[in-house]
């Protein structure tokens, strides 16, 4: 029987993949001021952004256990083997809530073939693992098999990011006060990472165009055999610096497949406009 992938919005993959590859997403929730409003469903990541711009500041929440409960009853009942690729637990409670629900089910329905994989990944990071597991699952791979490449490329995703403005990461409290102001007096840009599902800086480097050479090297040492990856592009509200990303990748390494899409608002309001994230894995299977 075919295994069903389920996932959250924060993997950032584009709706033509969801649909194509039979992808269930759930909708992390986002909130400006007491509106509620689901990522990607009825609040769309432009429109997040402009008002970001304008200066309005959003939350996010993680999935419930009870949405989770729901969905996974409704592959229980039907006796259908599922894998739940969840956002990384070091920047959400989403995988835990998860494992709650797991558990409420199996009581109801202990024959359930369900697994749930921590990626502790994010963004494009996290749609390449979702992406890869939908495909194999899309081929009528066995469930144990898509796990453990799971698994693999949840462990050696590589995410090299940087934001426009520190004010956002601020907000966060990914910086602090004195370093947001300092930073867009100055116009650092920072280049940051995710180690162990977590965010963490790496460096500052003055400047748009030098934060991309300067992206490029630290992906020429992270990676391996990247002209036969598929690399992931996610970006806020600027698809101009996605696409000169893309160009750099293909000019340095030769790369040739890649999945660019916009970053969502579960992340987005946290990372904010002008954004440029990029993905790829460290090692190959």
């Amino acid at each position: 029987m075919k295994t069903r992938i389920i996932t959250d919005s924060a993997s950032d993959l584009s709706s033509d993949i969801i649909s194509r590859c039979g992808i269930d997403v759930l909708p992390i929730l986002v909130y400006l001021g007491d509106e509620e409003y689901k990522d990607r469903e009825t609040l769309e990541p432009k429109e997040l952004y402009d008002n970001m711009r304008e200066g309005k500041v959003y939350k996010t929440s993680q999935v419930s256990p009870q949405v989770f409960k729901e969905k996974f009853e409704e592959y229980a009942k039907k006796n259908e083997p599922c894998i739940y690729i969840a956002f990384s637990s070091g920047l959400s409670g989403t995988y835990q809530s998860s494992l709650i629900a797991k558990n409420e089910v199996l009581e109801d329905y202990p024959n359930f073939d369900i697994s749930i994989i921590d990626t502790k990944c994010a963004s494009g990071g996290f749609g390449l693992v979702v992406l890869k597991a939908a495909q194999m699952a899309m081929k009528g791979i066995t469930k144990e098999e898509i796990v453990k490449t799971a698994e693999f490329y949840s462990k050696h995703m590589e995410h090299i990011f940087t934001v426009d403005d520190l004010e956002y990461l601020y907000r966060g409290g990914r910086v602090s006060r004195t370093a947001a102001v300092v930073g867009s007096l100055l116009n650092i840009k920072p280049i940051l990472h995710v180690d162990d599902g977590k965010l963490i800086p790496l460096e500052k480097v003055r400047g748009r165009n030098k934060v991309l050479k300067r992206m490029m090297e630290i992906i020429e040492e992270r990676g391996v055999n990247l002209s036969s990856q598929i690399i992931g592009i996610t970006h806020g509200d600027d698809i101009e610096i996605a696409m000169k990303a893309k160009e750099l990748m293909e000019e340095r390494f030769n790369c040739k497949d890649f999945v660019i899409n916009d970053i969502g608002c579960a992340i987005g309001a946290h990372s904010g406009p002008g954004t440029l994230a990029i993905f790829f894995l460290n090692e190959l299977e």
